[in-house]
């Protein structure tokens, strides 16, 4: 086998035409970021669900994008992706003893998929931006609420007092 042919081969094997590398190396970087962010407070949605999250979200809408013809109309999927990423926030949320948790985790995923509609629209570096910027209220919004005493009242109040510091109920 010559070199070029080896060329042609290897070539082959990573093209993936009509999707782009950069725009799925850029939706992995931005869920990868907002999930190690996620999974170091260890909450629910980590690193990997965070990046099959903004990959995912831009796969579909690349190929709602690629779809030609009357009947196709792209706006379509992203209601749609819309509608099963409420689903999975939902299914992060849960009641504990009155007081509702995971809401967050929920709105991280929410933006998770806003991000992956971004990058396939071409906007990379915007996605980029926004995602550091979402890392940035996730950990900004913490330090505040653990240096003023106004922002912990409320349900954070309710959920400490229900499940006591240890995190389990009071009886």
């Amino acid at each position: 086998m010559s070199w070029s042919g080896f060329e042609e081969d290897l070539f082959a094997l990573v093209d993936i035409t009509p999707f782009s590398w950069a725009a799925i190396g850029t939706a992995l970087f931005c869920g990868a970021v907002i999930g190690c962010e996620r999974q170091v407070r260890g909450k629910p949605v980590g690193i990997r669900t965070s990046a099959l999250i903004t990959v995912g979200t831009y796969l579909f809408l690349a190929c709602a994008f690629l779809l030609q013809g009357e009947a196709s109309d792209p706006t379509r999927v992203v209601g749609q992706v819309i509608t099963g990423i409420g689903f999975l926030g939902a299914g992060v949320m849960l009641s504990k003893h009155g007081a509702v948790i995971g809401v967050t985790s929920a709105a991280a995923i929410w933006m998770l998929a806003a991000l992956g509609v971004l990058v396939s629209m071409g906007y990379l570096l915007p996605a980029i931006k926004l995602s550091l910027l979402v890392v940035m209220i996730l950990c900004g919004v913490e330090f505040l609420e653990n240096r003023l005493r106004v922002l912990t009242q409320g349900v954070h109040q309710k959920i400490d007092e229900t499940l006591g510091r240890s995190g389990r109920t009071k009886l």
